[in-house]
């Protein structure tokens, strides 16, 4: 295995957590936004405060076992579900790139969130089961 690979698989889990984590901190604090975000984007509406503060809860949940490395294929891929999910229902905003810059972020995540799901045998800097991961 390459010696900064483990390193590097962290700091990816890190900075795709940090976003995470502000997403759902609005869901529980702010979950007025949230319900804005969830009719526009998803076409989610007459969805109570209550309904957002719970997804956010459930949320944290994910995101603090999928910080720290556990049962990897399951919370990287739900990580990586969920935010295929955001970038592709956001995808009108792209025809118009120069009004929505900052939407344009979400592609390198999803790429982040592809290759740390690829590789998360190889993410030993965790509290995760330990595999023995090979080439192939």
């Amino acid at each position: 295995m390459p010696k900064h690979l483990p390193l590097s698989l962290l700091l990816l889990r890190i900075g795709i957590f940090i976003v995470f984590l502000f997403w759902t901190l609005d869901k529980i604090f702010h979950p007025d936004h949230a319900a804005n975000v969830f009719s526009k984007f998803y076409g989610l509406e007459a969805m109570g405060e209550t309904i957002f503060i719970a997804i956010g809860v459930a949320q944290l949940i994910l995101i603090l076992m999928f910080a720290v490395g556990l049962f990897k294929t399951w919370t990287y891929g739900a990580i990586l579900l969920l935010h295929a999910m955001s970038t592709f229902s956001t995808f009108g905003l792209y025809l118009t790139p120069f009004d929505n810059l900052l939407f344009f972020a979400a592609w390198p995540m999803l790429a982040a969130c592809i290759a740390l799901f690829l590789m998360r045998d190889w993410d030993t800097l965790s509290l995760g089961k330990k595999t023995s991961p090979t080439l192939s």
